[in-house]
């Protein structure tokens, strides 16, 4: 790492995070705090997240003001469960109904913004497992306790779990392979960033409403990238969250994730993306075939201009 950014993560990198519940809850200083997990499909998990941040959410000056599952079209009990569980679950077509839903992640986390009203906003995946309720005081606590900050991002240790065995290191994948190399060529000042994808992160409502929100999994960069190039390297800040165990994805749709990285990170290089699809290859009896998937790469406007239109 270059030397200013060894001084920013020094200065803004917390290794082992231990600010307690009644210290945030008195540093909250009359601010709201939301919790949202997008889901899609996320039966299998998304009840026990919601029932361990639950606690957060009660007495008289709770920790946690809202806690949001925003779901983008589940098929199965994702949202009875998560209702059942404690959490206020909202459908991604009755946020700005008058726009017609865009595929993917970025989407519902760009209208969980006009779904909630916290000053601050802590985004928890929905497919974790053996989830810890403590990573929502460990995001929250740079944004509460130190000025400047308008992004903290969690990193952690991503084992890779596989069908038949979970080996301990290896998850992150595209990350490695992608995203720290385009970060490196495009904007080395973020090098020191350890989960630049990771989908577990907190940030102020001002900043999530100016910029924009790339619909697919091009959000997470996209966030990083812009709030590094509108205020700058201090306003971020991380925190070890220890151990991340999720749902891993095949290489085929780790492919597809990659393409809207890439495509996010290349608008805020400036240069344009065709918008194209992907061609992927697969072995069927022994022939080598072409797959081609579209991959959406659209872009939402930032909220604060959609809600101004709409007389907010």
């Amino acid at each position: 790492m270059e030397p200013a950014v060894d001084a920013w993560f020094a200065r803004r990198t917390w290794q082992d995070p231990d600010w307690s519940v009644g210290d945030l809850v008195a540093a909250k200083a009359g601010r709201r705090v939301s919790v949202v997990l997008p889901a899609l499909d996320e039966q299998d998990t998304v009840g026990a997240i919601v029932a361990a941040i639950v606690p957060l959410t009660r007495g008289d000056h709770p920790l946690v003001d809202e806690l949001v599952v925003l779901d983008s079209g589940s098929t199965d009990r994702t949202v009875e469960l998560a209702a059942a569980a404690g959490a206020q679950v909202v459908r991604r077509t009755d946020v700005l109904p008058e726009l017609e839903p865009l595929p993917g992640k970025g989407e519902v986390l760009w209208r969980a913004l006009a779904a909630t009203d916290g000053d601050v906003v802590c985004y928890l995946d929905s497919d974790l497992v053996d989830f810890d309720a403590g990573f929502v005081p460990a995001l929250l606590g740079p944004l509460l306790t130190e000025p400047g900050v308008a992004l903290v991002k969690g990193f952690y240790r991503r084992p890779l779990r596989m069908e038949t065995s979970d080996n301990v290191t290896g998850g992150g994948r595209v990350t490695e392979l992608l995203a720290r190399p385009l970060l490196a060529a495009l904007r080395p000042g973020l090098s020191g960033i350890v989960q630049p994808l990771g989908g577990e992160y907190a940030a102020t409502r001002e900043l999530l409403e100016s910029v924009p929100f790339a619909t697919g999994y091009g959000v997470e960069i996209g966030l990083l990238l812009d709030t590094h190039a509108t205020l700058g390297l201090d306003a971020l800040a991380q925190v070890n969250l220890g151990v991340r165990k999720h749902r891993n994805r095949s290489l085929l749709q780790l492919g597809v994730m990659a393409r809207q990285i890439v495509a996010a990170a290349l608008s805020r290089a400036g240069l344009p993306d065709t918008g194209g699809e992907l061609t992927q290859f697969l072995q069927v009896g022994g022939e080598w075939l072409p797959s081609s998937t579209v991959a959406p790469v659209a872009e939402r406007p930032p909220m604060a201009q959609v809600l101004m239109r709409r007389g907010r």
